[in-house]
């Protein structure tokens, strides 16, 4: 399915505490720099922080770990920003205002907060290394999703635009342009006409 418009971290509105939540380490791309944080919607929180997330992360050395629940999750997040308090850094200016999670990003601490996260696995959590792995196979199977939400998103004025001119355009390009990072063919889940439009627009 393609990103949702909402850009609330789903673990951070009045939910029960109960039922699967992750505690998420995402490195940036291009700096010694992490965002570690918790959520129900992995996928959901790194689109939300940014619009082209899928470039600017290092999903590759990104790691998740399941919990039972959000008090979990909370608990092991709470218990590394302790550990790595020295290295709280301010977040990126391209990071979106609107995601929140502005006080959760770490500098210096790449390497060893890793370790201390990969060794999680070792008390019985499940541990995704790297997230790309489990971040691929949710696009999969939310991109059923697809061919509603990019039809629904672009008027027939927007199709026949061969170019990236407005807001809608460029959100529905960089969900596209996600689906193509991990490997997902977008043809066969689109609209020809949308399909058309996004060749012409590339």
């Amino acid at each position: 399915m393609a990103p949702p418009i909402d850009t609330r971290d789903p673990a951070a509105t009045r939910t029960p505490s109960r039922g699967r939540c992750f505690l998420y380490v995402v490195p940036s791309a291009y700096e010694d720099l992490l965002k570690i944080g918790h959520s129900r919607d992995p996928l959901a929180r790194l689109q939300a922080l940014h619009r082209r997330w899928f470039e600017v992360f290092d999903l590759e050395h990104a790691l998740l770990v399941e919990t039972d629940s959000v008090r979990d999750a909370r608990g092991l997040e709470l218990a590394f920003q302790r550990q790595f308090q020295q290295h709280n850094a301010p977040a990126p200016l391209t990071v979106q205002p609107e995601a929140g999670g502005h006080s959760e990003w770490y500098r210096g601490a790449s390497e060893p907060l890793c370790i201390s996260v990969r060794a999680l696995a070792s008390q019985g959590f499940v541990l995704h290394d790297p997230a790309w792995h489990w971040l691929r196979h949710e696009m999969l199977v939310r991109s059923d999703g697809l061919f509603s939400w990019t039809q629904a998103m672009l008027s027939v004025d927007e199709l026949e635009l061969a170019s990236i001119a407005t807001p809608r355009q460029r959100v529905v390009r960089d969900a596209l342009d996600a689906h193509l990072a991990f490997g997902i063919a977008v043809e066969p889940l689109l609209p020809e006409a949308v399909w058309r439009w996004y060749c012409a627009a590339a």
